[in-house]
C-alpha cells in the first residue's frame, strides 16, 4: 500500500517539474522572438557587465567593389604575306632581314608573326601577362652543318612558338607606376615608338630592324609623372641582355653583366606632338690580352606629330660599340659608331577604309670606317657587320575591310653599299633586294 502511494507521489512530482520547465521555455522563446538582439544567442543575459554574458556583436558582410572588373582575356594577332622576290642581292647581304637567302623570283604565302597572349588579373594589384610568339623567316634553309632553322622554324620547317613575355605586373606600386618582374618588353621601342609607327606588320622600327633588344628578363618600372593626364612618363629596366635565356655557360652575358634601359617621353598639343628620348648601356665582355673590354650603348631620339588623318615621324640613333671591330692591318681593337635615321608618314585617304604609309631609313654601321682597311667584328650585337651601308624604302596602301582587319599591298626595297675600297679583297658591288607583297594583318581579343 505504501509502495503504491509513493509511486503516485513520484509521478505527481515529475509532472509538476515538467510543467514548470515547459513554462520557462515558452517564456524564453517569446522573449527571443520579440528581441532581435537575443534572437540567436540562447537565454536572455542577466548581467551585461559580465564579459562572459554579453550579447554577441552583429557581423556585417564586407562591401563588394562592383566597379572593379577583373580581366581574363585571350588575345592575339597575326600578319603575313603573299610575296614575290623580284630581285635578290647578289652578295646575299642583310642577314638581319626576313629575306636573306631567298632567291630571285621565289614567291610564297608566309606568316611572319603569330601572337597568342593571355592576360589574367590575379587581384586588383597583380596581373599576369603571357605571350607566345612564332616569327618564322622566309628562308628556312639549314644553318651551316647543323639542323637549326632560321627564325622560329623547326628542323622539319614547321612553325614553333616560344615564350616572349611571362611577367608579373604589380599595378600602382606607387601612384602612376607599375613594377614588372619576369620576361617583358624593353623600353627600346615596343612600348611607344613602334605603336606610333603603327605598321609593324610591314616592317620593324629601325632600332628593332638592327637588333636592339625587344624583350629581356629582368625588372622594370613603367610609370607617369602626372597620373591624371598621363602626358609625361618613363620606363626603366635592368635585364640580362640575353632575351629569353641565360645562353650557354661560356657566354659573357650569362649572369656576369646586365643591360640598363631608360626611356622618357612627353606629349604636347593635346597629345598630338610626342617626343621621346631613349638610352641604354650594356657591358658585353671583359678585357683580354688581345682586346679591351667590350660594351655598347645607344642614344635615340624620336619625335612625331600624329592625328587621325596624318602622322609624321622621325627616329634617329647613334650607337657606340666599344672595341666592336678589330683592324686587321694594325691588329688593334677599335670602337665602332653606328648612325641611323628613319622618317615616315602614314594617314587616311578615306576615313576608316583606305590609308597609306611610306618610310625611308638610312643606316651606317661604322661612321669611323676607313675604306682602305679591313675589319673583323667582335661585338655580340646580333648580325652586326661593319661593311655595308643600307638604304631602306617601303610604301603601300592600307585597306581596312573591318575593324582590326587590314589588307596592304606594298613594296619592300633595300640597297646595300659596301664601304670598302673596290680594290679591297672581299669587296661586293652595290646591289639591292626588292620584294612585292600583299600583306594581311588582323587582331582579336583586344
Amino acid at each position: 500500500m505504501y509502495k503504491n502511494v509513493l509511486n503516485i507521489h513520484g509521478i505527481a512530482l515529475f509532472l509538476l517539474l515538467s510543467s514548470c520547465f515547459l513554462v520557462v521555455t515558452a517564456n524564453a522563446q517569446k522573449t527571443s522572438a520579440t528581441n532581435p538582439i537575443y534572437a540567436s544567442s540562447g537565454p536572455e543575459p542577466g548581467n551585461n557587465s559580465d564579459p562572459f554574458n554579453k550579447p554577441p556583436n552583429k557581423v556585417r558582410p564586407a562591401a563588394i567593389d562592383t566597379a572593379w572588373k577583373p580581366v581574363r582575356r585571350i588575345w592575339g594577332y597575326a600578319f603575313g604575306d603573299f610575296y614575290y622576290m623580284q630581285h635578290a642581292d647578289a652578295g646575299n647581304r642583310g642577314a638581319e632581314t626576313n629575306y636573306n637567302g631567298v632567291p630571285t623570283y621565289r614567291n610564297a604565302f608566309q606568316f611572319r608573326r603569330i601572337y597568342l597572349g593571355y592576360d589574367y588579373d590575379i587581384d586588383k594589384k597583380f596581373t599576369a601577362e603571357i605571350l607566345l610568339a612564332s616569327e618564322p623567316a622566309a628562308s628556312t634553309g639549314v644553318n651551316g652543318a647543323t639542323s637549326i632553322q632560321n627564325g622560329d622554324n623547326l628542323v622539319d620547317n614547321k612553325m614553333a612558338f616560344y615564350i616572349k613575355i611571362f611577367d608579373l605586373r604589380w599595378k600602382n606600386i606607387w601612384n602612376g607606376t607599375d613594377l614588372l618582374i619576369g620576361e617583358m618588353l624593353t623600353p627600346a621601342f615596343p612600348l611607344l615608338t613602334e605603336k606610333i609607327w603603327g605598321y609593324r606588320a610591314i616592317e620593324k622600327t629601325i632600332s628593332d630592324f638592327h637588333r636592339t633588344n625587344a624583350y629581356d628578363v629582368g625588372v622594370s618600372l613603367q610609370g607617369v609623372f602626372d597620373p591624371a593626364t598621363k602626358n609625361f612618363g618613363y620606363d626603366l629596366m635592368i635585364g640580362n641582355n640575353s632575351a629569353a635565356s641565360l645562353l650557354s655557360a661560356t657566354n659573357a652575358n650569362t649572369g656576369f653583366y646586365k643591360a640598363f634601359y631608360g626611356d622618357l617621353y612627353a606629349k604636347f598639343l593635346n597629345q598630338k606632338l610626342i617626343v621621346d628620348f631613349y638610352a641604354d648601356y650594356m657591358k658585353t665582355a671583359g678585357a683580354t690580352s688581345a682586346l679591351g673590354a667590350q660594351s655598347r650603348n645607344m642614344v635615340k631620339g624620336f619625335a612625331a606629330y600624329t592625328t587621325p588623318k596624318i602622322t609624321f615621324g622621325v627616329e634617329a640613333y647613334t650607337q657606340q660599340i666599344a672595341n666592336g671591330v678589330t683592324n686587321t692591318t694594325t691588329k688593334a681593337g677599335e670602337n665602332a659608331t653606328v648612325n641611323a635615321i628613319s622618317v615616315y608618314s602614314h594617314g587616311a585617304l578615306y576615313k576608316d577604309k583606305i590609308g597609306f604609309f611610306a618610310r625611308y631609313d638610312s643606316y651606317n654601321p661604322d661612321n669611323d670606317f676607313n675604306a682602305a682597311d679591313v675589319y673583323t667584328a667582335n661585338t655580340n650585337l646580333a648580325l652586326y657587320n661593319p661593311y655595308y651601308k643600307e638604304h631602306f624604302i617601303t610604301a603601300g596602301l592600307d585597306f581596312t575591310q573591318a575593324k582590326n582587319i587590314h589588307f596592304m599591298p606594298n613594296i619592300w626595297y633595300i640597297k646595300y653599299v659596301d664601304q670598302r675600297d673596290p680594290a679591297t679583297a672581299g669587296y661586293i658591288a652595290n646591289d639591292h633586294t626588292i620584294v612585292y607583297r600583299f600583306t594581311c594583318f588582323y587582331t582579336f581579343g583586344k
